[in-house]
């Protein structure tokens, strides 16, 4: 199944990304999303090295149930495996931006979106030969970075 951008930007001037249906939580997918847009490349990679090394958390804004608060913000958590395949996905859209001759430097992080992907099933054994559904779910996140 072939999947599309969201927004059809201008390609002198952008470069895209996307990772398919990554092994991560939509709800630390979607607050990290949330985090990042608007940042320089320079300064998302240091962001998200931080977070998975647990050195700056991510804030939540809306996934916030029984989250406690974070040293000088609001209510925060440390996605770690999520941080590490958007990492992936920005240092993939680094690289597109130079193969397309654009300097990665001055990029901004313009429009970053998380879509659900496919749910695959499994199962936990249980007690006398029973058994109780698992449902995983994957996170397809595509970002475009433009220069400013």
């Amino acid at each position: 199944m072939k999947l599309n951008f969201s927004i059809e930007p201008t390609p002198e001037k952008t470069s895209k990304a996307m990772g398919k249906e990554l092994h991560i939580s939509r709800k630390h997918a979607h607050e990290i999303a949330t985090a990042i847009k608007g940042m320089k490349l320079e300064i998302a990679q240091k962001f998200l090295e931080n977070v998975a090394a647990l050195k700056q958390a991510v804030p939540y804004k809306r996934f916030t149930r029984n989250i406690p608060h974070r040293k000088g913000m609001c209510t925060g958590r440390y996605p770690q495996k999520a941080a590490k395949e958007f990492l992936k996905v920005l240092k993939n859209a680094q690289s597109n931006a130079t193969y397309k001759g654009l300097d990665p430097i001055t990029m901004r992080i313009t429009h970053i979106e998380t879509k659900k992907g496919h749910t695959y099933m499994g199962q936990y054994p249980r007690a006398q030969g029973r058994a109780t559904p698992k449902r995983g779910e994957t996170v397809t996140v595509e970002m475009i970075t433009e220069v400013q």
